[in-house]
């Protein structure tokens, strides 16, 4: 049996005490997102979207223009597209066939799936920080291209919401890639799945309990607004257990156990 098929918590000895730190895993981890060519190109579309974004709250009359109303437009993009790059920082390591490399290299798989959560945290973040900038740029523009003033009123709830969801959201595409370890499979049933729950659900009245408990993007929703009360939060917790922990916990024991070819 090679190095890469250990069990990921069993010891280890030799090169595997001098493993790289966690801290440089996720910094490994956070340079695999750009090193590809479909992760280079994932950015760069992200970028152009968020401008994209920007220049339609600017441009059409009828769209508010405050800072909040630029910060919540522009995490629409976002929202979507950065899952797709946490599905490839799993599934890359089998497209590109570099996880015996990567397993061998660091013998306890759990370490490299951390430091891949962690990654994918800090770029849901970095997300968030983007479209803050890109914000503060629409609001400094809205007296020049519209007859709104500046407004730059949002609260700190608003943002650490926000910040919640995109975390999540990113997970959530970590998860299915960890689930499936296959980059098309993945990313088309990471968006047909939660579409096609969301439209059965909605479609017979006898299951909107399952929307509100279980439909990732309802439960969410109000966390982009007012926020939510105690049991909001519970909904919220329960679907992100469906959507984002199940799947994971599933793909983490399918990793941690598989032979790498």
């Amino acid at each position: 049996m090679s190095t890469a098929t250990l069990d990921a918590d069993r010891p280890v000895t030799g090169a595997a005490r001098i493993a790289p730190s966690l801290a440089t895993l996720v910094r490994v981890e956070l340079r695999k997102s750009h090193d590809t060519r479909a992760g280079r190109w994932l950015l760069i579309v992200i970028g152009l979207a968020v401008l994209a974004v920007v220049a339609i709250s600017l441009f059409v009359e009828d769209v508010p223009k405050t800072f909040s109303d630029h910060f919540g437009f522009t995490q629409l993009p976002i929202s979507i597209l950065l899952p797709v790059l946490g599905i490839l920082l799993v599934t890359s390591e089998w497209s590109q066939r570099t996880a015996m490399t990567t397993f061998t290299l660091v013998p306890r798989r759990s370490r490299v799936l951390v430091a891949k959560v962690l990654a994918a945290a800090v770029l849901a973040v970095l997300g968030v920080v983007v479209a803050a900038l890109a914000s503060v740029v629409a609001t400094v523009l809205t007296p020049v291209f519209s007859d709104a003033e500046q407004d730059w009123g949002i609260t700190g709830a608003l943002v650490g919401q926000v910040l919640v969801v995109q975390v999540v959201t990113v997970l959530a595409g970590v998860a299915f890639g960890m689930l499936l370890l296959s980059s098309p499979l993945a990313i088309v049933l990471y968006f047909v799945l939660p579409t096609v729950f969301t439209i059965l659900v909605s479609l017979v009245a006898a299951l909107d309990w399952v929307q509100d408990w279980l439909d990732l993007s309802t439960t969410s929703m109000p966390l982009f607004q007012d926020g939510l009360d105690a049991q909001g939060w519970l909904q919220f917790g329960t679907s992100v257990g469906l959507w984002v922990l199940l799947p994971m916990a599933i793909g983490w024991l399918r990793i941690q156990r598989s032979e790498i070819a």
